[in-house]
């Protein structure tokens, strides 16, 4: 497995280029499962979980081009294809199940593997489940797939009513894409508003969806008969965005990150400023800039438009360098601390009582070799890396290939001592 190897105490300083987002990205390639026409994806991020979703439609019987060094991507999805995702490619990467609406909705029936286990905790698919049958999906449970098709003599989903138990992202996805060729009226409520979520709503309008309310927790989608193929640029990654913010400003450095969006990423830029931390919107995509002490900030995970969990990590690792005290609670993953342990071999003081990290900052962080346990753990440890005096490894970071695109060439063109040691 490859390594990181970090020789940490440099600002960060110059221009970076952030990559469009996986979590828009893979629904997006699934949407392409709606039609027979072309669909084209530009600015797709080149991460290992994008590969993999290639491979899961491969596998059906998607025909997938690549083109040029943008990210553009090209998908054709024939009548003839096979509507399965089988254990061997889903059980790497949870985000196969949003092949279920999709397929359900024009081929009505599918075969997917239920996912494998997650470090971070549990994420049920329950929610899909029940969300599908309400628009009259018959779904089973057997040896390990979900067993989906439509009542006989029956076409089409059907519209409706869908209020989930809790707000999902992957659920609200899967039910946007199948209601899109469902007969009637579909209405979600407690509807995700991630930014991904109105993205993949505009390219379906684009491909002649009728969606309003997208952005929003009440999303209302008109089915249509049919939809075509269309070109959309996958908005970019915030929490790329996000990462680079936070190691920028734990570095004390100065930097500009083309294509990042401030409406985005409002809790966290908030955070910053508290933090002492200059972020300023700019055409073209946002500026950074960090000189003087920072001050360690306390905050709680929520669901968006709140703080990000996917963001937890990153700015505990810009608290340990933060003067003061700090509380982070993690609302969202029940075992979303698993990179304390790790940090703590680098010098911080954190302790731990159940959700809840109480964080000293202001330690004097130095070296050592540490092991990445989830993708976004894998980045704080990257960021506590940069400012730790002298060298720290990170091991097993091909959980950060999974989000985030080419980024150790991306912080050595920040001026990072970091090199990756090819395993």
């Amino acid at each position: 497995m490859d390594k990181l190897k970090i020789h940490g105490g440099r600002p960060l300083r110059g221009e970076v280029t952030i990559s469009g987002a996986k979590n828009a990205a893979l629904p997006e390639m699934c949407a392409a499962l709606l039609t027979a026409e072309p669909v084209h994806l530009q600015n797709v991020p080149r991460l290992h979980d994008v590969a993999t979703m290639r491979r899961l439609l491969a596998n059906m019987g998607v025909h997938t081009e690549t083109h040029g060094e943008r990210g553009g991507m090209s998908f054709i999805a024939p009548d003839s294809l096979s509507p399965e995702a089988p254990y061997e490619l889903v059980k790497t990467m949870r985000a196969s199940v949003l092949a279920l609406g999709p397929l359900l909705a024009r081929f009505g029936r599918a075969k997917v593997s239920l996912p494998g286990g997650c470090a971070i905790g549990s994420r049920p698919v329950d929610q899909h489940i029940k969300g599908l049958q309400a628009m009259g999906a018959i779904i089973t449970v057997e040896n390990g797939y979900m067993h989906a098709s439509l009542p006989a003599g029956q076409t089409r989903l059907k519209g409706a009513r869908i209020t989930t138990d809790m707000v999902t992202v992957t659920g609200t996805e899967n039910f946007l894409m199948a209601a899109t060729l469902a007969e009637g009226e579909t209405v979600l409520e407690n509807a995700a508003m991630e930014p991904e979520i109105p993205d993949l709503a505009e390219m379906l309008i684009k491909m002649g969806a009728k969606i309003t309310g997208h952005g929003t927790s009440r999303i209302v989608i008109q089915g249509v008969d049919r939809l075509h193929g269309c070109t959309h640029q996958v908005v970019a990654d915030r929490i790329e965005a996000g990462t680079f913010l936070c190691a920028v400003a734990a570095t004390g450095g100065e930097a500009m990150l083309h294509h990042a969006r401030a409406d985005h990423l409002g809790a966290v830029i908030d955070k910053l400023h508290e933090a002492g931390v200059k972020v300023e919107a700019v055409e073209g995509g946002l500026k950074v800039a960090a000189s003087g002490p920072l001050k360690a900030q306390s905050f709680r995970t929520t669901e968006y438009p709140g703080f990000p969990t996917d963001m937890q990590a990153q700015f505990m690792a810009l608290n340990l360098v933060a003067q003061g005290s700090c509380v982070v609670t993690e609302t969202i993953f029940e075992n979303r601390f698993m990179h304390v342990n790790e940090m703590l071999r680098l010098g911080a003081s954190i302790t731990i009582d159940g959700r809840v990290a109480h964080i000293e900052g202001g330690k004097r962080l130095t070296g050592a070799t540490v092991m990445a346990t989830d993708l976004r753990a894998s980045a704080s440890l990257v960021i506590a890396g940069l400012v730790a005096e002298g060298e720290t490894v990170v091991d097993r970071i091909y959980h950060l290939d999974r989000g985030y695109d080419r980024m150790e060439d991306k912080l050595r063109a920040l001026g990072a001592d970091i090199e990756r040691i090819a395993q």
